[in-house]
């Protein structure tokens, strides 16, 4: 799923340039979107603007608060969870409103933004929306367990499959009780070499008896303590091929790939590889 925020002043004509995205993007696959709302989702103040978007062809909206409320139902509802829901299902989701996430942006007005720029304007009639849909297409997806899994079920060999097997790598916040805790690790990879590195490791590990589709994600950028780092995904004829191909395919990822790892504890932060070992 490709995810696109747009971020900006409320004059700026966000919802505007959502409801231009929706409508291009719509050609091209499922589009979800998601406002960040600063009123209670219970009175349905600005639900005028996502219903726009769902006019404008959004398949799916949802209207998030500061305190985690959110359109249709309940509570604690996060950024982060509603893209891990929406990821399996979508091609595409438009995210109004958060200047603060790290995700792909149209910044509008000037409004600062935490997110890489795919595009700036002074208001949301100055963007070129082709060259947008264009770059946005060229960017990393946002991946996570369900919509691997989801990707390697869709496989055409999937009717020869018994088993799908995944691995997935956290965040430990300590190794025991007496450990300093571990708050974030902070990731970096070469550009280009890690992506043809795992690709690579996916191709060889295809070509495997009775292994029909392998993905794996690793994330980049800070991933807080007790969050998911790195996912592995087999698509097998028989769980012995696929347990023996998620393993080898994490032990490879780890061993070949480069990536580096920055640990920051509550008193400490360091590169491991830079780390002296004791």
């Amino acid at each position: 799923m490709q995810v696109l925020g747009i971020v900006g002043p409320s004059d700026s004509g966000k919802t505007t340039l959502v409801e231009r995205l929706a409508e291009r993007l719509s050609a091209e696959g499922r589009v979800a979107t998601v406002k960040h709302l600063k009123t209670d989702p219970t009175v349905d103040t600005e639900g005028k603007d996502t219903a726009r978007h769902r006019a404008a062809g959004a398949d799916a909206t949802y209207g998030i608060t500061d305190d985690a409320g959110w359109f249709a139902t309940g509570a604690d509802r996060t950024l982060d969870g509603t893209l891990d829901d929406l990821a399996p299902d979508y091609d595409y989701a438009l995210i109004e409103g958060y200047s603060d996430a790290e995700i792909p942006t149209v910044a509008l007005g000037g409004r600062d933004h935490a997110g890489e720029a795919v595009a700036t304007a002074s208001e949301a009639d100055a963007v070129d929306v082709g060259k947008v849909v264009a770059a946005l297409d060229g960017l990393e997806p946002y991946e996570c367990l369900a919509s691997l899994v989801a990707e390697v079920k869709r496989s055409a060999d999937a009717r020869y499959s018994g088993a799908i097997a995944t691995f997935t790598g956290r965040v430990r916040m300590q190794d025991g009780p007496d450990d300093e805790p571990t708050e974030h690790l902070e990731f970096e990879k070469y550009d280009g070499v890690a992506e043809d590195r795992m690709a690579t490791i996916r191709e060889e590990l295809e070509a495997r008896d009775g292994v029909h589709e392998v993905r794996m994600h690793h994330r980049t950028g800070v991933v807080e303590a007790g969050e998911d780092i790195v996912f592995v995904v087999v698509l097998a004829g028989h769980r012995g091929e696929a347990f023996e191909t998620v393993e080898d395919g994490i032990d490879r990822l780890k061993d070949e790939v480069p990536l580096f790892k920055k640990e920051v504890t509550v008193d400490d932060a360091f590169w491991s590889h830079e780390r002296p070992e004791t």
